[in-house]
Parts: C-alpha cells; structure tokens; sequence
C-alpha cells in the first residue's frame, strides 16, 4: 500500500472535491478530503460505503494551523503524499460597488490565502514524490465582469498557480490550473438559483482534474480552461 498514489483534497465533501475524490478512489488512489462541516464529511464517506482509503479531516482551508494537520495527518497515516488539491472556495455573489463587505474578507482568505497555505504546507512532501499542485480556479479568473469581487480572487489564484510552477518545477513538482465555467454544485447556493444555461457537472469537471493529475511521469499539464458547451465567456 505505501506505493499505491495519495491525494489530498479541501472542500472535499461535496462539489467538484467530492466527485475528484470520487474518482481518484476509483483510480486506485487513497485520499484525504478536508472540510469545515464533520456531518458533511462523515455524510460523504457513509455515501461511499466508508472505504478504507478514504480519511477524512475536518478543518479550515484558510487557517494554516488547520492545513498544516491536514497534510501531517494524511502522512501519518498513508505514508506518502502525491497530489493536493485547492478545491475549498467560497463566493458572495455580490459586486464592489454594491455588495455587502461583511463576507468578503472570509471569501478572499479561502479562495486565495487557502491555495497559498496548502502550498506551503505540502511542498516538503511533495518535493519527495516529485507530486502535483491542483488548483481549482475559474473561468472567472481569465474574463473580467463587471464588479465581480469573486472574479478577482480566481484572478490571483491563476497568477498564483504561475508564480508556484516557476518556483517548484526545479523541484520535480507539477502545477495545474483548472479553471472551471459554470458547474453545477453547492456553490450556487448562496446566488438563490443555478445560472441559466448548460452547466458542466462535477463529475465532468473531476474527469479533467484527475486525467491531469495522472499524466505520465515528466509531463506538466499547467493550465485546463474547461467550459461546457453554449457557456461564450
């Protein structure tokens, strides 16, 4: 079992994370999913019959003490880390000329400090297994809207995935970027609806984060822009 892949995912109780840790299990890997929500996460793990490659770890993806137990946890327990992935994220569904500031300052340190704290917290393990940095970002992060606060915490998760790849590529460690169009998930909740139009699935979005994740031993796939048909922007 030490040899068999291991992948770290936050937000992984539901969503994309859920279906990439979904597949991953499927794909012969053990996994650790991080979330803030325990209900949630035994939820999910009950859901998959709690399988003895799955752990799950309740924690918050934009403390770094929370991260830091989360990948220490995952070694102790698998031995090994190959993969993590920056799944956790939040939106407010506002803009900065007439949104409510009081949920911005939560929505930034997820979406942007979070994927930095993981980063950091697994790059050791990383640099060993010559392994992978997933970060989930958004077509958001490559086409500006209109006030679009959200937007431009995707915006700083492309540069960080950049900035990241010329740092640890010397190191034997892979990025990519996976920048989602509108998916169908929980985090529509808070817009009230889902948006109009064709929206990609979580499974369908997983099946690309876990194709680059396993390409060949070498090869750095650095950025995936996945949109469903119909979606122009």
């Amino acid at each position: 079992m030490t040899d068999t892949p291991v992948a770290l995912v936050t937000g992984g109780g539901s969503g994309i994370g859920a279906a990439v840790a979904r597949q991953l299990l499927d794909a012969g890997h053990r996994v650790a999913v991080t979330g803030r929500g325990a209900d949630r996460l035994r939820t999910f793990a009950g859901e998959l019959g709690d399988p003895e490659g799955l752990l799950t770890l309740v924690g918050n993806a934009a403390e770094y003490g929370d991260v830091r137990a989360a990948v220490e946890a995952t070694l102790k327990t698998f031995g090994r880390l190959d993969t993590v992935v920056a799944n956790a994220g939040s939106a407010t569904h506002d803009t900065v000329a007439e949104g409510d500031p009081a949920g911005w300052a939560e929505m930034v340190l997820t979406n942007v400090l979070g994927p930095a704290l993981l980063i950091r917290a697994s790059v050791e393990a990383l640099r060993e297994s010559r392994g992978r940095i997933v970060l989930i970002g958004s077509v958001a992060g490559f086409v500006n809207t209109p006030g679009n606060l959200y937007g431009a915490t995707k915006w700083a998760v492309t540069g960080l995935a950049e900035n990241t790849r010329r740092q640890v590529t010397e190191f034997g460690i892979g990025v990519t970027l996976v920048a989602p169009g509108r998916v169908e998930t929980p985090f529509w909740d808070g817009n009230g609806s889902l948006p109009s139009g064709l929206l990609l699935t979580a499974d369908q979005l997983a099946e690309s984060v876990v194709w680059a994740i396993r390409q060949p031993a070498g090869v750095d796939v650095n950025t995936l822009v996945v949109r469903p048909l119909g979606q122009p922007n």
